[in-house]
């Protein structure tokens, strides 16, 4: 059953604590992406014997497969991913920049330009279930953005292929190539490239410990989105909300791994001892109740508060990953959040609503990172570039600004070449 604490018992140790610690794969991955690095398509091939259980003949899904996994898919899922794709798209055309140019005296043109990363490789989980959702947040972005070219990866079937609704999502999103090749392995193919699979840019997108952990042993050689970990989402709730909602909001969170984190802070204690009752009687119908469960047992948290300031001053502790505000005035406690990578306002605008429909990016900061860092968007498949012009007229003018503060810094060759162009150039001048 979920735990149910009072504020004034915060402080006791590990209580706003989230999941348990993960596996440590730090080994096994640098292996694999070693092994990767010199084998090439020979090492994927391996690996996708050994862990997916799946002997390929190929690792690139054709055009023509794409295709048919389009047709095959049925039309009603087909409206659904276009009007998700469409409303993903108008959110992220928004957050498209341009560079920009300043003109000064003396001739002098300062700027800066903005420009999309030549390519970029997208992963996408697999195993236990398949997340079309995940294609059209992540690539839709890079789209928008201009990337060249834009790869995905994610674990074939059983089967030995990708299942439809994911080819769907990527014809759909903009996809370029395909390649079923899935954890640590498919991350160190994008970042170091083998003979079949390209070597990319930027990695975006989630995926198990073994893939967290590849993004973060990768990034130096290649740029990477974020190192996620286990899903959250935490609810702040008066006591006018539904309590059967809000059960069904935390175990729309719980259901995704045992490692997921669901909290609710309310003002109610009746309403926390409803919300504790529903889940467990919503509990047993669910497809993936057991993971539920111990998620549930193991990080699920109902916090009660005295009032909706301090539910935001903890919220903004937790810096949550998902966060909905079940209240009458949303928008005015929406000022008191700092720290949450997505939020959801009101008492009708569920979470998986953002993670499929709304049009904000669903690859969000974990773990507390939402106090630095920021949901996936176009500005994660760009990066600027400035320049500067100056004149000889100009250069003149700071050359001498120039030579004494490289010389406060002990860097002679630099002060040299302020003033070396002055010195020619009236030495011409005196011919």
């Amino acid at each position: 059953m979920i735990k149910i604490y009072k504020d004034e018992n915060l402080s006791e140790k590990g209580i706003l604590n989230r999941s348990a610690e993960l596996p440590d794969v730090r080994e096994a991955v640098a292996a694999i992406i070693d092994n990767v690095r010199r084998g090439g398509d020979r090492a994927l091939f391996e690996y996708t014997e050994r862990f997916d259980k799946v002997k390929l003949k190929t690792l690139e899904v054709t055009a023509e497969q794409i295709d048919a996994a389009y047709d095959r898919t049925e039309p009603e899922f087909r409206r659904i991913l276009q009007r998700a794709a469409d409303n993903i798209r108008e959110f992220h055309s928004k957050q498209k920049r341009t560079g920009y140019r300043i003109e000064k005296e003396n001739g002098i043109v300062l700027g800066q330009r903005v420009l999309p990363v030549d390519r970029a490789g997208v992963y996408v989980p697999g195993g236990t279930a398949a997340y079309p959702s995940t294609v059209l947040m992540d690539v839709i972005p890079a789209e928008i953005a201009g990337v060249g070219q834009i790869i995905m990866v994610t674990p074939p079937g059983k089967d030995g292929c990708v299942p439809d609704a994911i080819l769907a999502a990527a014809k759909i999103a903009g996809v370029d190539r395909v390649f079923s090749i899935g954890g640590a392995q498919a991350i160190a193919a994008l970042a170091y490239g083998t003979e079949s699979v390209p070597k990319t840019d930027k990695i975006v997108g989630p995926g198990n410990a073994f893939v967290a952990e590849a993004k973060r042993q990768v990034y130096g050689a290649v740029s990477v989105d974020m190192i996620a970990g286990p899903s959250e989402v935490l609810l702040i709730s008066d006591e006018k909300t539904d309590p059967r909602v809000l059960a069904a909001d935390l175990l729309a969170q719980a259901e995704h791994d045992r490692s997921a984190s669901a909290v609710l802070i309310t003002t109610s204690a009746t309403l926390a001892d409803e919300v504790a009752a529903c889940i467990e009687e919503q509990i047993p119908r669910l497809s993936r109740a057991e993971i539920a469960r111990a998620s549930i047992e193991s990080n699920g948290k109902i916090i009660i508060t005295d009032d909706l300031q301090r539910a935001a001053q903890i919220s903004n502790e937790l810096a949550p990953e998902h966060l909905e505000l079940c209240v009458d005035d949303p928008f005015t406690l929406l000022e008191l959040i700092r720290h949450a990578g997505s939020v959801f306002l009101g008492r009708n605008c569920p979470e998986p609503l953002g993670d499929y429909m709304a049009g904000p990016n669903h690859t969000l900061p974990t773990g507390g990172t939402a106090r630095f860092s920021s949901p996936l968007s176009v500005d994660d498949f760009c990066k600027t570039m400035q320049y500067s012009y100056f004149t000889a007229q100009a250069l003149s003018e700071y050359k001498d600004d120039v030579d004494y503060f490289a010389k406060k810094e002990g860097l002679t060759a630099h002060a040299r070449s302020a003033v070396i162009r002055d010195e020619i150039n009236e030495q011409v001048h005196k011919r």
